[in-house]
């Protein structure tokens, strides 16, 4: 655990370097790297971090569906292709009401539970102070003229990609 991450930590302090020489270009120039980049490997981060905790609480409280590949739910979330037959009874044997009131069971409805297991990702303060960041940097590269928009949204990417090897560095092993 502990050669993660050291190696986590080398990857940004190789970035860093390499974000330090933009400096002997112009101040403002390195301004807008080091805040895009920042911006964007904090938002990375913090994403694998929630995502990482959810699937963590997941398998936990074992509220997950293995019954089913990926793929599948993807190409067929309803099970409208499933080939084994739902009855074997003849049409006019059917009871509809009793089919449509199984039916309604097994659809998930939309309550509190369910809003908090799908936003709790997306709320995480590591992703949310990112965000903050990100938008923060923006505005005070602008406000103080600093602002170069086409160095600061290539510089968007080194953070994307440095985000996620650390993160799968240290979220996946």
């Amino acid at each position: 655990m502990k050669e993660q991450y050291i190696k986590a930590v080398k990857i940004v302090a190789a970035t860093q370097l390499l974000i330090f020489c933009s400096y002997f270009v112009s101040v403002e120039f390195y301004t807008n790297i080091q805040v895009a980049f920042l911006s964007s490997f904090i938002i990375m981060f913090g994403s694998f971090h929630a995502h990482k905790r959810m699937v963590d609480s997941k398998i936990k409280t074992k509220s997950f569906e293995s019954d089913r590949d990926a793929l599948d739910l993807i190409d067929d979330p309803h099970e409208l292709y499933d080939e084994t037959p739902l009855n074997d009874a003849k049409p006019e044997e059917l009871d509809l009401k009793q089919i449509v009131k199984e039916e309604k069971k097994k659809i998930k409805t939309f309550n509190l539970k369910t809003m908090k297991e799908g936003s709790s990702a997306s709320f995480s303060l590591f992703r949310l102070g990112g965000y903050l960041f990100l938008v923060l940097g923006f505005i005070a590269l602008k406000n103080n003229e600093v602002l170069d928009i086409g160095v600061y949204l290539i510089s968007l990417l080194p953070g994307i990609i440095i985000g996620y090897l650390v993160s799968k560095e240290i979220f996946t092993k």
